[in-house]
């Protein structure tokens, strides 16, 4: 087996993955190495949306080249993508303002949106409990995926069709520059040496550099989850964002009336867990349902804890009562996620010319990390 790559990746993750795509698309060799038999983070315990609408900036844009990427691979091999649309459902004036403004910001630089009166939510989307829609903002070209199994599929892909060397189980413990290049070193004492070394560690801060990360201002939020059981006659089609979701999102917070927002008593408990309720069907029918906010700095992630809030499950599932008139109460699982964020949009770091950590991209990943990845590898290598 060959030791020495142009490029190689710490870190198996939709971030990791897709910056070894694309380094593989310009003919670079690439080690993809990967600590755990398969990636177990924030990749794969999410909701599966691609929702660039969602974000601001910079991220919106590299949100949409993302759902032009997710689709080219979908025509290539099966990533479980669905070109379903999100729908933002307000419950309120204030929210249904807001919906307004972001369908008008959206329409003058030309993204796809439609804005739906409340007798056209309850006829698109008849689950809804009757009381609850004000009216909707929906975005047709935006996509939904099913996370572990579009990276099992996105992995191999990489492997077998774009010449990734890929290695599972391969726990990087040491990471230095020499002589022009980076070498690092597995728990198995194996070592690979590369031009460049790109570290996607997720929040992952003990195993490398971790006197850097207690001092990155890096933060972890840990999440709450929730998937029922299968409704094989519920069809909920796309990514289904509420009220509360147009109270977080990044993309409202730059519209005029976000500063006047003010929080109404029935949603205060739900702030103080940073609850915003979503809902997405699986492919088996079941529906995945959260979540929730806790927060802990880098340096203190086991203050989360590895438990379930049964009383935050409990707030959630009540909210999502509110909302659909399914028996959404009827779960069969539940789960904690943890991703890394930053206050800097997203952590980079050059430990030398050749080591380069990223990380800390919060809740964007799975909306943005195409795009992302693909400019920062063009960067690199023009």
């Amino acid at each position: 087996m060959r030791t020495h790559f142009d490029l190689i990746v710490v870190g198996g993750g939709i971030m990791g993955t897709f910056h070894a795509y694309h380094a593989a698309r310009q003919n670079k060799s690439v080690l993809l190495l990967e600590k755990d038999n398969f990636p177990v983070g924030a990749t794969v315990r999410n909701f599966g949306q691609a929702v660039p609408s969602g974000l601001a900036g910079r991220w919106f844009h590299y949100g949409r080249r993302s759902l032009e990427l997710y689709q080219e691979l979908q025509a290539k091999t099966d990533l479980t993508v669905r070109k379903n649309g999100s729908v933002y459902i307000a419950s309120d004036a204030d929210e249904w303002q807001l919906a307004n403004e972001l369908y008008d910001y959206y329409q003058k630089i030309d993204y796809p949106c439609e804005l739906l009166s409340r007798e056209s939510c309850l006829e698109k989307y008849p689950y809804l409990q009757k009381e609850y829609p004000v009216g909707a903002v929906f975005f047709p070209g935006e996509l939904t995926v099913d996370s572990p199994k579009l990276m099992k599929q996105f992995l191999a892909y990489c492997s077998e069709q774009e010449g990734v060397t890929y290695i599972n189980n391969a726990t990087v413990v040491e990471c230095q520059s020499s002589n022009g290049k980076a070498t690092v070193r597995l728990t198995n004492q194996k070592t690979f040496e590369a031009s460049k070394v790109l570290i996607c560690n997720g929040h992952e801060f003990r195993m490398l550099y971790p006197e850097l990360f207690a001092q990155s201002g890096l933060i972890v939020s840990k999440l709450q989850m929730l998937q029922t059981v299968a409704f094989p006659e519920l069809n909920m089609k796309g990514n289904i964002l509420t009220g509360l979701t147009i109270r977080r999102y990044e993309s409202f917070q730059q519209l005029p009336s976000y500063a006047n927002l003010t929080t109404p008593a029935h949603y205060e408990e739900l702030k103080k867990w940073g609850i915003h309720v979503l809902f997405k069907q699986a492919l088996d029918g079941s529906v995945v349902v959260g979540d929730s906010h806790e927060y802990a700095g880098a340096q203190n992630v086991d203050d989360l804890g590895y438990h379930i809030n049964d009383y935050i499950n409990q707030l959630i599932i009540d909210e999502a009562k509110r909302i659909v008139s399914f028996p959404v109460e009827k779960m069969q699982m539940s789960w904690a996620g943890f991703y890394s964020q930053t206050s800097d949009e997203i952590y980079e770091h050059d430990i030398d010319e050749h080591i380069r950590i990223i990380t800390g991209i919060g809740g964007k990943g799975m909306t943005s990390s195409g795009g992302y990845a693909e400019e920062t590898i063009a960067r690199i290598y023009s």
